[in-house]
């Protein structure tokens, strides 16, 4: 999401190192801040090659709601960038870059009066769900959850009420969902119910298995669009509209 001056960023994964150079390309960004589910390798991996890091005049504020010692989100990035597994040490990054551990549940305001509003979800570890309103508009970032089978989530469900977009955890299909417990992820079949009985507009379906490749995605979102018109698979490099 981009402000005048400022880009909120969901999660750090291989994304980044693109979005970071997109930064750059536009000149104009250069506050950032970058919210994070957990701090799973898949959600991380992607900031030691995030470009605005290396720039005097940029500033990235990390937030995480799911870690509860203190200090605890500087050691997770400071760990990810030692000497046995990245040739730069986070001390050498020239942006100001500072780390902020909320509670998942409590609200927050960052650069261009957008409302981040939390919840935590279902992961192992922990994971925060983000909501972002701004404009009178509202977008919901849920994902590394891991629903019950025979009910709708109530914090999911009220979180991501009347939203404009829901970007939701699709990682498994739903016949895919029973040898996967306990892995922490949801599926889209899941996203679709939820939309549905949230009054949601739009949902991305997100966080695809590796092991599903661009037919099988295709079919889902062909299947997904024919229940919930307002369904789309996700895909890199996709601009969505709110």
């Amino acid at each position: 999401m981009l402000t005048d001056d400022a880009e909120i960023l969901l999660d750090a994964g291989s994304g980044l190192r693109l979005a970071g150079k997109a930064i750059l390309q536009r000149n104009q960004q250069t506050n950032h801040t970058l919210l994070l589910t957990h701090t799973h390798w898949d959600h991380i991996c992607g900031f030691p090659f995030f470009d605005p890091a290396y720039r005097e005049h940029h500033k990235i504020r990390i937030v995480a709601g799911h870690l509860t010692k203190a200090g605890a989100l500087r050691e997770v990035f400071s760990e990810q960038m030692s000497p046995m597994t990245f040739p730069l040490p986070l001390r050498s990054l020239s942006a100001r870059v500072t780390f902020d551990q909320i509670q998942a549940g409590s609200t927050f305001t960052v650069h261009g009066g957008v409302v981040v509003r939390t919840a935590p979800l279902r992961h192992p570890g922990g994971a925060t769900a983000y909501r972002l309103e701004s404009g009178g508009r509202a977008v919901c970032y849920v994902t590394d959850t891991e629903h019950d089978p025979d009910s709708l989530d109530p914090t999911v469900l009220e979180f991501v009420r009347d939203a404009d977009l829901m970007i939701y955890d699709s990682t498994y299909d739903d016949a895919e969902f029973a040898a996967k417990r306990g892995w922490g992820h949801s599926t889209w079949q899941q996203a679709i119910r939820i939309a549905q009985a949230a009054g949601v507009r739009r949902v991305a379906l997100f966080h695809h298995d590796p092991d599903h490749d661009d037919a099988f995605l295709e079919a889902v979102e062909e299947r997904a669009i024919s229940i919930f018109p307002g369904a789309v698979m996700a895909r890199e490099g996709m601009l969505l509209e709110v």
